[in-house]
């Protein structure tokens, strides 16, 4: 077969070239090139996040807090026990395989939410204590005890870490504040826990500035603190570092209620309620005598 005869061949059998011919999207169907209409059908095969529970156990320690800062002889009793060591341990094992960025890639699944804050308290023979702990107040700048602050009182304590922590806790706290703070017998607690030396560093450079966004009635109930929360986070429920954490103490200082990250409307009226009733409880019991 000649040369010209072979390329006359290849050129009738060639599909011709489609002229003004535009890119299909990749949503498009290929017949007609219109958008690909999405279904019913095709909206429930995409993945959704998993609902959140409500919470499901008491938060808080098992011992009753003390205002003393713990001596190297506390540390090396708790190091004695076995118990505590297994625990530790297993802590450290479990922080150990999470990811630097772990806290960070939570916050996309329901903004770091972890659970539903309850709509009822805890009850105070279930309930547990919430830990001391201390920090530089920003009124008088020496330091102060949770313990202290709190006890004989029902109190709101707010754990800060973030910007966004604060606008967290500022959704539940807020109807309360403005309810009860006038009352003696309520106090509202914030901490702002900063275990990072760095960041803590940082922070205490720009007290004055924080000062300026704090009103100055809760001056000396704003804590700047720098303990190591590390053993307790699990117990507290303070699973992820970038977001806020709320909790309802009675004056015994045990935590009767608490929420976390973004406030649902439900949870700000479930603490506004349960505050509320905490403060009845309280104002009709008997002051306690004092010995002379």
């Amino acid at each position: 077969m000649s040369v010209t005869v072979r390329l006359s061949l290849q050129r009738s059998l060639a599909v011709p070239r489609l002229q003004g011919r535009r890119r299909l999207h990749p949503y498009t169907t290929p017949s007609t090139g219109e958008p690909e209409k999405i279904t019913e059908k095709d909206e429930k095969l995409v993945p959704e996040d998993p609902p959140l529970p409500l919470l499901q156990r008491p938060l808080g320690v098992k011992d009753r807090p003390l205002p003393i800062v713990k001596t190297w002889a506390d540390t090396r009793e708790e190091l004695m026990d076995q118990h505590t060591r297994l625990e530790q341990r297993h802590h450290l094992v479990k922080e150990a395989t999470k990811g630097y960025f772990t806290d960070l890639n939570a916050t996309r699944r329901h903004g770091g939410k972890t659970w539903i804050a309850p709509t009822v308290m805890i009850r105070e023979d279930k309930a547990l204590y919430f830990p001391n702990i201390v920090g530089s107040s920003l009124d008088k700048k020496r330091n102060q005890h949770t313990t202290d602050l709190c006890q004989g009182r029902v109190s709101v304590i707010s754990m800060l870490n973030t910007r966004m922590s604060e606008i967290h806790v500022n959704g539940f706290v807020s109807p309360t504040n403005a309810r009860f703070l006038s009352n003696p017998l309520y106090r509202y607690v914030q901490v702002n826990l900063q275990e990072n030396l760095l960041k803590s560093f940082l922070v205490s450079l720009f007290l004055s500035s924080i000062a300026k966004t704090v009103p100055p009635e809760l001056h000396p109930t704003y804590l700047v603190s720098s303990q190591n929360m590390e053993f307790v986070r699990e117990q507290l429920g303070m699973v992820n570092k970038h977001v806020g954490y709320v909790y309802l103490v009675d004056e015994n200082l045990k935590i009767r209620w608490a929420g976390c990250a973004d406030a649902k409307i439900e949870e700000t009226n479930a603490l506004q309620q349960c505050t509320g009733i905490l403060l009845n409880r309280l104002e009709k019991k008997p002051p306690v005598a004092t010995s002379s």
